[in-house]
Formats: structure tokens, C-alpha cells, sequence
């Protein structure tokens, strides 16, 4: 149905995609950059999903606090193509891209556990999760289907509707009303309009929302060339090399609303979508108080006569 652009508003839609310098060799944005240019573009709200790492949350949500922006703490995680613990050369360098959120604190614990399981006993070339994990740490996420490396991405970039429509499945059997299909803008690029397509019939056959991100890496649309640098600082390639890894005109910045408001007006729930996701998201973190464990000892003993014990 289509409706008057002047119906919806900026701050109707939210980032919920975003990697900063945390996101090492491929995230340029820094985070209070980021929230400062979130609130001048009049939005209210903003994610922050850096690749396998939570390093830079404590950042994030201080800069958000500070400058009235609701923070969203996210990541985007790696999903093993197996067990995230598999790590055969001949099975298991593919990875999925997955867009998890923090709807409660329940859901940040969790996330912190998945962050933490895939960097002590997932990693192998990236911090890995897998299925059974993401089921038994599922409570108070959101999670997204992720960017065209995603699960469901990959099958429709190789034409493999029925995976994807399967894998769709069993994320919503997980996760319920809290999986949407995340649908991308990267211009003309070929694949990601195949990749929507089959986002759009999966979206009317299994009744999965959809919203849509930019999925950015740098603030402005300038710093594009500077992104190109840091590929390939990252990747050990030259500027110059023809088949190196590029992001060249993806316009990977932190778009303004307004591009996106104009673009999609006969397809609203793209843009609502996204701020009906923050509205359910609320995170609160104390910080300043002083978080020294507590070590059981034996009867008889304190903490400061045990430690002198085992010391000697």
C-alpha cells in the first residue's frame, strides 16, 4: 500500500546494522562519532553489531546515555557451518553472518555467553557459534537473518530457495515473532537483488517480518577510499591488485533516514519495522560500582588465609 512520504519520519526508522573500529580491519566508524551523527540525523536510536565481539559495549552505551540516544547492544555473530568446536580445513571455513540484539538483560547475558563461548572454544579463523548454542542461549534475543554472507543469504545468492526457506523456518521455530528477515540496499550488485527477491516471497509464505539496514562500516560516504585501505590492510592486498576483496561502491556510510524514506515509501514496514525492534529492546548496565568475585573457602578459612595458603 502506498502511502505519503510525509507520513513517516526519520526517527521512525532505526540503524540496527552497524560495525565500528571494534569490528578490527573492517569497521571504521567510531562510536561516539556514530551516535553523535545518529542524533543529528533525527533518529532516536541506534545498534551497534561489531563482528564475534562485545569490546566496545561499555563505549556505546555511555556515548548513548550521554547523548539521549537509546543504545541497542548487538553483535554479528559467525555460525558454523557444523558444530562450532569443528574445525576440519575441509569442512568448516564457511561461516554465516548472523545479526543477534539484546532485548533485555536476560538477552545481554546470553549474548555475553555466545561472545564468550565462540572466542574461547569457537574460534577457528572467526569466533564461532552454531545452532544448539543460539537454541539453548535463545532467551531475550532478536536476531536478524543477516547481510548477503548470512545462512539464508547464501542459499538465495546460489539459488537454493528451498535451503533458505528451511533455514528460515527453523530460526522462527527458535525464536518465534523474534526473527526478521533483513533485507539490504547495495544499489545495482546483482546478488543482493536476488538475495531480496527470495527474502520477499519467504517473507509471504512463512508470514516472517522483514526490515531493512544499511549495514554500515564507516560514517560518510566519503570515507569510502580510506575503507578500501583498511580491506586491504586486513587482507595483505595492494589498492592496485584486480582481484582483492573490495566493498567499492556498496556505500557502506551511515545513510540518513531520509535516503532510505524516500526510496521505500510504498514499503513502510521496511522502515517501521526497524523501529518497532528498538522499542522492544531495553538494556540497563550499572556501571561505576566496583565487581570483585566472591571465592568459596573452607570453614575456618577467609579468602586472604586461603590465597596465603595456596601461595606457599
Amino acid at each position: 500500500m502506498a502511502v505519503n512520504n510525509s507520513s513517516i519520519k526519520s526517527s521512525d526508522y532505526v540503524h540496527l546494522h552497524n560495525h565500528t573500529h571494534h569490528s578490527l580491519l573492517d569497521g571504521m566508524t567510531k562510536v561516539r562519532p556514530l551516535v553523535e551523527r545518529i542524533k543529528q540525523m533525527g533518529m532516536e536510536a541506534v545498534a551497534m553489531t561489531d563482528h564475534g565481539t562485545l569490546s566496545g559495549t561499555v563505549e556505546f552505551y555511555k556515548a548513548c546515555k550521554e547523548e539521549g540516544v537509546k543504545p541497542i547492544i548487538g553483535m554479528e555473530a559467525y555460525v558454523a557451518a557444523r558444530k562450532h568446536t569443528d574445525k576440519d580445513p575441509q569442512k568448516d571455513k564457511a561461516r554465516y553472518h548472523l545479526i543477534l540484539l539484546a532485548m533485555n538483560n536476560v538477552g545481554y547475558e546470553n549474548l555475553m555467553r555466545l561472545s564468550t563461548i565462540a572466542n574461547l572454544h569457537g574460534m577457528y579463523y572467526k569466533p564461532r557459534i552454531d545452532r544448539e548454542l543460539l537454541e539453548q542461549y535463545s532467551e531475550g534475543l532478536i536476531v536478524l537473518s543477516g547481510c548477503a554472507s548470512g545462512e539464508v543469504g547464501e542459499a538465495l545468492k546460489i539459488g537454493d530457495y528451498n535451503g533458505a526457506r528451511k533455514t528460515a523456518e527453523w530460526y522462527k521455530g527458535v525464536f518465534g515473532d523474534r526473527y526478521y528477515l533483513e533485507m539490504q540496499d547495495h544499489g545495482d550488485w546483482e546478488d543482493q537483488l536476488k538475495i531480496n527477491e527470495g527474502l520477499e516471497k519467504i517473507h509471504k509464505e512463512l508470514n516472517i517480518p522483514m526490515v531493512l539496514t544499511g549495514d554500515a562500516h564507516y560514517l560518510e560516504k566519503d570515507d569510502s577510499q580510506a575503507h578500501e585501505i583498511l580491506l586491504c590492510v586486513g587482507t595483505g592486498s595492494y589498492l592496485s591488485d584486480k582481484d582483492r576483496m573490495t566493498l567499492e561502491g556498496f556505500h557502506l556510510h551511515v545513510k540518513d533516514p531520509k535516503e532510505f524514506l524516500d526510496k521505500y515509501q510504498n514499503r513502510p514496514d521496511l522502515i517501521t519495522n526497524s523501529k518497532k525492534i528498538a522499542d522492544r529492546c531495553s538494556v540497563e548496565i550499572e556501571l561505576g560500582g566496583i565487581l570483585i568475585p566472591t571465592f568459596p573457602t573452607p570453614k575456618g578459612e577467609t579468602e586472604k588465609s586461603m590465597l596465603h595458603k595456596i601461595v606457599y
